[in-house]
């Protein structure tokens, strides 16, 4: 069972992994040199321990600890209990959920072992707000999508905002990145997957229209700004919108993705 420390000294040493985490450049930095991250709320901390991660230790006000019993025997990690003023003073914002958790990173898996036995998978090109990519890991998630893939240059899914948007998610969904950026969607076209880019490309045609029929399908969804690359939009097979009333032309990134979502977890297939 987690032992059980009180701590009263804001400067505690031992509550490192919990400092500034508004601030989002020296998060990233941190979690990357020493392989964590975390998870915020009951529900987020519960479902990433049954999730396989492998707690570091526990940030929590004393209403929590009745909560997370269960959860706090279940691991050897310390859990740190503090006033949630002085969890605020420590994170730099306020723990409405009175929980926290630090957990150990594992390595990515391979990009043939996520893609195994799958069907619908998401790919995404360089979607940077850490919101967007929690979103869409909940969408995919609620709507069946068996992976997520993504270009080098995304957010990180496993940083706290995103953890926190996608409901714990991210623990559920196989994800992992691809190597190189170029050649992304070939790839999967090798693998039988039909890639299918969200864009707004003359010849892109209704989403219910490129779906139909598709056995494997990898719906692929560009960055908040420009969209997709040229690259990725001519490399795919196919390119769809989602129709809509004049005078407005797109969604963003993640409510893009929960239509293509439904529409493609609904469609019929042909045998």
């Amino acid at each position: 069972m987690a032992t059980l420390l009180e701590i009263t000294d804001p400067a505690d040493p031992r509550l490192a992994d919990y400092r500034d985490l508004r601030d989002v450049q020296l998060r990233k930095a941190l979690e990357t040199t020493h392989g964590l991250f975390l998870a915020e709320g009951e529900k987020v901390v519960r479902r990433a321990v049954e999730g396989g991660f492998t707690p570091r230790s526990f940030l929590m006000a004393p209403r929590w600890l009745d909560g997370l019993g269960d959860v706090l025997e279940t691991t050897d990690a310390p859990c740190y209990v503090l006033s949630e003023a002085l969890a605020e003073e420590v994170t730099g914002f306020h723990v409405h959920r009175g929980a926290l958790a630090s957990l150990e990173r594992r390595p990515l898996p391979s990009l043939d072992s996520v893609l195994e036995g799958a069907r619908s998978v998401l790919v995404l090109e360089d979607v940077v707000d850490h919101t967007n990519v929690g979103a869409i890991f909940r969408s995919g998630a609620a709507l069946g999508f068996d992976a997520v893939l993504l270009a080098p240059r995304c957010a990180d899914p496993l940083y706290r905002r995103s953890i926190k948007v996608a409901m714990g998610a991210v623990f559920t969904v196989p994800y992992t990145r691809f190597e190189g950026w170029y050649d992304a969607l070939p790839s999967l076209s090798a693998l039988g997957f039909t890639t299918v880019a969200l864009t707004l490309a003359p010849d892109s045609t209704p989403i219910e229209e490129a779906v139909a029929g598709l056995d494997k399908v990898a719906l692929v969804l560009g960055s908040e700004g420009h969209g997709l690359s040229e690259r990725w939009e001519r490399s795919a097979d196919r390119r769809a919108i989602i129709p809509m009333q004049d005078g407005v032309d797109s969604l963003n990134v993640g409510a893009a993705a929960a239509v293509a979502c439904y529409v493609t977890a609904h469609r019929a297939v042909v045998a």
